[in-house]
């Protein structure tokens, strides 16, 4: 049985990492939607890569 690691923080762990990074990750893949998506589609996935983080911080 291994033994469990601590973190001091959230920024420690992994998954919130790979969330800060998700967000320019989307913008890119969303540059290449039709305009007509910019305000309904694009901006919904881009606010909500965006909280990822923020709702891990906030847990």
């Amino acid at each position: 049985m291994s033994e469990l690691e601590y973190v001091s923080s959230f920024r420690d762990l992994l998954v919130y990492k790979k969330s800060r990074a998700l967000p320019k990750e989307i913008f890119v893949l969303t540059r290449g939607f039709p305009k007509e998506e910019t305000y309904s589609l694009i901006d919904q996935v881009r606010r909500s890569s965006r909280s990822v983080g923020a709702q891990i911080a906030e847990a």
